[in-house]
């Protein structure tokens, strides 16, 4: 289920404010992740993987050498769901 107009005011302001944007072309976040070296950021995204596997719920990303870049959507909904601010929160926690 997308998230509704009250959800987004709710849950996006503090992502927003921790370096996560709206993409332009749809109804997405995006955020890139810098790590000191490739392990911590081959780590990072493995611990992600984990989280991601239990929730069901898969990010689009990227990785060269020490960046990470990561778009978030519910594709089942085609825009942003509990499940994108859950698993945001979760990769903030975990870098």
């Amino acid at each position: 289920m997308k998230l509704t107009d009250q959800e987004r005011d709710d849950l996006l302001g503090p992502l927003l404010v921790n370096g996560w944007a709206l993409t332009d072309d749809r109804d997405a976040i995006c955020k890139t992740f810098t790590f000191r070296n490739f392990i911590e950021a081959f780590g990072w995204m493995t611990r992600v993987a984990l989280w991601a596997e239990k929730w069901n719920h898969h990010p689009e990303w990227q990785n060269v050498y020490r960046t990470v870049d990561v778009v978030l959507i519910t594709h089942d909904v085609d825009g942003l769901s509990p499940l994108d601010i859950k698993l945001a929160n979760k990769m903030d926690d975990l870098a």
